[in-house]
C-alpha cells in the first residue's frame, strides 16, 4: 500500500517536468494565505465587517446631543413677519406702523442642540441589534474562510491530480510504444499478424489523445486554482508542490456524535442575526411608548449690516403617538413575525450542518476504502501486464490480451490516483464540515 501511495506522491513532479521542464514550487499554505487576501468573495466580506462596525457607531451616537448650526438671511413686508424680525433686533418701535412696515430685512445666526433623554430602551435595543449584526458579519467572514480554504485545497489537489494523470498516460503511451515495436519484430519474424501492429497502432494514437486531454486538463485545473485563490499564483513554470507521500495513510476518525457543528462559524453567525432580531423586535414594540427630549437654541438677529442682538430658546418636549392608523401594531407584528422566522433559519442551519457532517465523514470513509481496494489492484495489474507482455514476446499470448492487460493497468492506475486525491480532498471537507480550517 505505501509502495502505491509513493508512486501516487511523485507522479505529481514527474509530470511538471514532462509538462515545463524545472518549475517552481507553489506551496499549498502560500495559495490560501494569498486567498484569504486577494479573493474577491473575502474582500467583500471585510467590507461588510467594516460596514457593520459602522452601523454600531451609528447606533451609539443616538446618546450625544445633535448640534446644528444655521444662518438664514430674509427680507419681507409681511407686517407680522416683519414685526417679529424687528422684535428679534431689539428695534421694534411703537412709533412704527404696524400695518405698513415696509421692507425688513434680517440675518440670523444660531446654534441650536437636541437631546433624547428617555425613549423606552430604544437606543438600547438598536445598539445591541447594531452589535449582534457586527458579530455576525464577522462569523461569516469565518464561514467564507472555513469554506474559502477548502474551495482552495480542493483545487490544489485538483492540480496535482491532473498532473498524476498525465504522467498515468505518459506512462501508457511508452507501455503501448513498447508493445508495438516488439509486435513489429514478431511481425518481420512472421511470428505474428499485420493486424497485432494496426490494433497496437490504433491504441497507441487513443493513449496520444488521452495524454493530450490530460495535459490541457492541467491547464483547465491551474485555472481553476488560480480562480479559487483571486489571483494568478500557479502556472506551468509555478507548479504545485506535490503533496507528502504519508499525507493520505491515516485513515478518517468516524464520529457519531455530530457536536462538532456547534463550532461552525455558519452557526455562529445565524445565531447570531437571531438575536439580532429579537433586539428589533423589542425595539419596535416600544416605539409606541413616550419619549422625552431636550433642546435649546441661541440665536443672532440683526439687519443687515448692523449690530447682532442675541437671544436663547430652551425646553423640553415629551412625545407620545397615541393613534398612528395601525402602522404601530402592525410594524410590531412584522417585527415578532420575523424573529420567529430567524429563529426557524437558525434550526435549519444546525440540521444542514449536522448533515454536511454526515456526509463529509461517509465521503472521506468511501474515499479511504476506494484507495485501499484500488492501491491493491494496480500492483495486480502491473503484475498481469508484465506476464502478458512476456507471453506475447514470446508468442503465448495475442495482442487481444495485450491491449487488455495494458488498459486494465490504466484504467487502475486513474482509479487509483483519483482516490488518492479524493482522499486527500474529503481529509480536508471533513476538516470543513467541522469548522477547523480557520481560527
Amino acid at each position: 500500500m505505501k509502495t502505491t501511495i509513493n508512486h501516487l506522491a511523485v507522479a505529481a513532479a514527474l509530470a511538471a517536468a514532462l509538462l515545463g521542464g524545472a518549475a517552481r514550487a507553489v506551496t499549498l499554505d502560500a495559495c490560501i494565505r494569498t486567498a484569504l487576501e486577494a479573493n474577491p468573495d473575502a474582500q467583500a466580506a471585510e467590507a461588510r465587517i467594516a460596514a457593520a462596525r459602522e452601523a454600531v457607531r451609528q447606533a451609539k451616537s443616538a446618546w450625544y446631543p445633535t448640534v446644528t448650526l444655521a444662518s438664514t438671511i430674509a427680507r419681507t413686508d409681511n407686517a407680522p413677519q416683519a414685526f417679529f424680525m424687528q422684535l428679534n433686533q431689539r428695534s421694534a418701535s411703537m412709533q412704527s406702523d404696524f400695518n405698513h412696515p415696509g421692507d425688513v430685512d434680517n440675518w440670523r445666526n444660531s446654534v441650536g442642540a437636541k437631546v433624547r433623554l428617555l425613549d423606552a430602551g430604544q437606543r438600547g435595543f438598536q445598539r445591541d441589534a447594531a452589535q449582534l449584526g457586527a458579530q455576525a458579519e464577522a462569523a461569516g467572514k469565518r464561514a467564507l474562510d472555513n469554506e474559502l480554504v477548502h474551495q482552495v485545497t480542493r483545487a490544489f489537489y485538483g492540480v496535482l491530480q491532473a498532473q498524476a494523470f498525465v504522467q498515468v498516460r505518459q506512462e501508457s503511451v511508452e507501455s503501448l510504444t513498447e508493445g508495438l515495436r516488439v509486435a513489429g519484430e514478431r511481425l518481420r519474424a512472421g511470428s505474428a499478424a499485420k493486424s497485432d501492429t494496426l490494433n497496437l497502432e490504433v491504441r497507441l494514437a487513443e493513449a496520444r489523445e488521452d495524454l493530450i486531454r490530460a495535459q490541457h486538463g492541467v491547464q483547465l485545473a491551474l485555472a481553476a486554482l488560480n480562480t479559487a485563490i483571486g489571483r494568478d499564483v500557479a502556472s506551468e513554470t509555478a507548479l504545485p508542490e506535490a503533496a507528502p507521500k504519508d499525507a493520505a495513510l491515516q485513515a478518517p476518525v468516524f464520529e457519531k456524535n455530530l457536536d462538532a457543528v456547534e463550532a461552525r462559524p455558519e452557526l455562529e453567525a445565524v445565531r447570531f442575526a437571531a438575536s439580532a432580531q429579537e433586539k428589533l423586535q423589542r425595539k419596535t414594540e416600544r416605539e409606541n411608548w413616550p419619549t422625552l427630549s431636550a433642546f435649546g437654541s441661541a440665536d443672532w438677529d440683526s439687519a443687515v449690516n448692523s449690530d447682532f442682538q442675541r437671544s436663547y430658546f430652551v425646553g423640553a418636549v415629551a412625545e407620545w403617538d397615541l393613534f398612528t392608523g395601525f402602522r404601530q401594531s402592525g410594524a410590531a407584528a412584522e417585527a415578532k413575525a420575523r424573529t420567529a422566522a430567524a429563529k426557524a433559519a437558525t434550526q435549519k442551519a444546525l440540521n444542514n450542518l449536522r448533515l454536511d457532517l454526515k456526509q463529509a465523514q461517509l465521503e472521506a470513509h468511501e474515499a479511504w476504502e476506494r484507495l485501499d481496494v484500488s492501491q491493491r489492484s494496480v500492483a495486480s495489474a502491473q503484475e498481469s501486464l508484465r506476464i502478458t507482455n512476456e507471453r506475447y514476446r514470446q508468442g503465448a499470448a495475442d495482442v487481444t490480451e495485450l491491449l487488455t492487460a495494458q488498459v486494465g493497468l490504466t484504467a487502475t492506475r486513474s482509479r487509483s490516483t483519483s482516490a488518492y486525491y479524493d482522499l486527500l480532498v474529503a481529509q480536508s471537507n471533513l476538516k470543513r464540515a467541522r469548522g477547523e480550517l480557520v481560527k
